[in-house]
This record gives structure tokens, C-alpha cells and sequence, in this order.
């Protein structure tokens, strides 16, 4: 008894599997840019925290101080400008009637103290932005690690500097590398990683299988190609990025990736029973 199977036409998707690693598509390190002890801790440890959110509190009576002495310079300058506006408006006439030499000398002293307000006008603003450091913001929307300094310690520059992490996930991106084979096919198939083709119909997307091997439900589409191969590797890294809105993708762990390489459209298909798999290659009997 022969079988007989119709052929068909269908597309056919054709996909490469490889091995990729998750990070985070933000990472910041969270530091003490001025010199000071840790007063207060303003957040929980492994929860979201939000952009200019207050994170840590440095003692700012130093800081307070200066921007104190600053405001007072300025103001002694102020004064020493106005006064020496007001010899140059009284010396003009005289000097127009030849009844005064000392114009120039009064001009050159007015200079000179608008040189020093503006001079005294930038420490201030130097001052104020140190104090601003005292309080440690969050610099991104993102969820924040445990505390690296603990309350009292001496932070800053000339201490420890780094007070914690923060991580951006609710978008992730996968890292994966391709062979220079890879890479030569999908030009023979006129598909560029890491460029999107309004004229075709499809998109070189990729999908994760988790650690309990389920499949990620939501695809993510790649973003990036490396322009050159790593000589010790012979492969050159591809990047795509995925939604997490639920944070099931966690920076750090290892997963299968399945890349969508290309989609031959309209191809003539058969059932797999019909092939025959022998040592010279795959045949069909039509």
C-alpha cells in the first residue's frame, strides 16, 4: 500500500536557538559625591523607587556653613559695588568740568568689584549645589538594591563612595552571540540584524524559555548587531529587548533564546512523514 500526501503552501519560519543572558536596560550606581557622614537611610531595600526620589541623607552642617559664608561674601561685594557706582556718578561731572583726577582710579575700583560679585555670585552657586549633594536622589525610575553603607559611615570621595544600585527592568535586554555563519546566511537572505525592514513582513524577533523550560509569553524584537566578530570566539554579540512588565526576567540569569532568522513566504510544504532521511540527504517520492 503506497500513501499519497498533497503538498502544500504555507510559510515557513526558520529559527536559530543559542544561549543568552539578561540585563537590565538601565543600571546605575548610586554614589556620595561629597564628603560626609551617613545620617539617614529614606528608602526600602528591593522596592521601586522613582526619578529625584531622596535615597540617603549626608550630614550638611559643613555644607550649610559654606553656602552661609557665601551669602555673606556676596554680600559684602554687593555693597563694595554699589559704593563704587556711586564715586564713579559723582566724579563723572567733576571730571567733565576738569575739576577731578580721579575718574579713572574710581572706574578701575567699580571693575573690580563687579569682577568680585560675580566671583562671589559662583562660589555661592558652588556652595548650593555641594548642599544639594548632601541629599542622594535617585537618578532613574528603577528598583533599588540593599544598602551598601550603613548609617553613620563616612561617605564621599575620600570614603566609601558607592550606596547602592539601581536597576531599570521593566524593559530587559538579552544578550547572544551568532557565528560569522550566521551572519552570512542572514545577508544571503537580505535580513540585517539590528535594522527594522518597512518592506517586509516580518521582523527578526526572538522568544525565551525560562528556567521551569515554560516559554516567556512575550516576544521582544532585535535591537542590535555587532559590526565585528571577536577573534577568539568567532561570534559576534546580538542584543533584543523584551517588555517585563511583571519582572519574571530577572537581570543576571541565563536563558534559551529563539531568533526568527528568516520567513520563506509561500514555500511548497510537505508532511514530515513523507521524507526519507538517509545518509546522502533528505528525499521525497512525487
Amino acid at each position: 500500500v503506497v500513501a499519497v500526501e498533497k503538498v502544500g503552501v504555507d510559510n515557513v519560519e526558520i529559527y536559530g536557538e543559542y544561549v543568552g543572558q539578561i540585563r537590565a536596560k538601565g543600571f546605575v550606581e548610586v554614589r556620595a559625591r561629597v564628603e560626609g557622614y551617613l545620617e539617614q537611610m529614606l528608602f526600602e531595600e528591593g522596592k521601586r523607587v522613582k526619578r529625584n526620589q531622596p535615597l540617603f541623607k549626608i550630614n550638611s552642617d559643613l555644607y550649610q556653613a559654606r553656602v552661609d559664608k557665601a551669602k555673606a561674601q556676596l554680600a559684602k561685594d554687593q555693597a563694595q559695588e554699589a559704593k563704587a557706582e556711586r564715586d564713579v556718578e559723582r566724579l563723572r561731572p567733576l571730571y567733565e568740568q576738569k575739576a577731578a583726577s580721579q575718574l579713572d582710579n574710581a572706574v578701575a575700583a567699580y571693575e573690580s568689584a563687579k569682577a568680585n560679585v560675580a566671583m562671589s555670585k559662583a562660589d555661592l552657586a558652588q556652595a548650593e549645589l555641594e548642599l544639594s549633594y548632601t541629599t542622594v536622589r535617585s537618578p532613574i525610575d528603577g528598583y533599588i538594591s540593599e544598602r551598601y553603607a550603613d548609617i553613620g559611615t563616612l561617605v564621599g570621595p575620600g570614603g566609601k563612595s558607592q550606596l547602592a544600585t539601581i536597576v531599570e527592568s521593566d524593559e530587559v535586554l538579552v544578550d547572544f552571540s551568532l557565528t560569522a555563519l550566521d551572519y552570512l546566511r542572514s545577508q544571503q537572505r537580505n535580513v540585517t540584524l539590528g535594522e527594522k525592514d518597512a518592506n517586509r513582513s516580518w521582523q527578526p524577533s526572538v522568544t525565551i524559555t525560562l528556567a521551569d523550560n515554560s516559554v516567556y509569553p512575550l516576544t521582544g524584537i532585535v535591537d542590535f548587531a555587532d559590526p565585528q566578530v571577536n577573534p577568539q570566539t568567532g561570534t559576534f554579540g546580538v542584543r533584543a529587548e523584551l517588555p517585563n512588565p511583571d519582572r519574571k526576567l530577572l537581570p543576571g540569569q541565563f536563558t534559551k533564546v529563539k531568533l526568527l532568522l528568516d520567513v520563506r513566504e509561500n514555500a511548497i510544504v510537505v508532511p514530515s512523514k513523507a521524507v526519507t532521511i538517509e545518509k546522502g540527504g533528505a528525499y521525497i517520492y512525487v
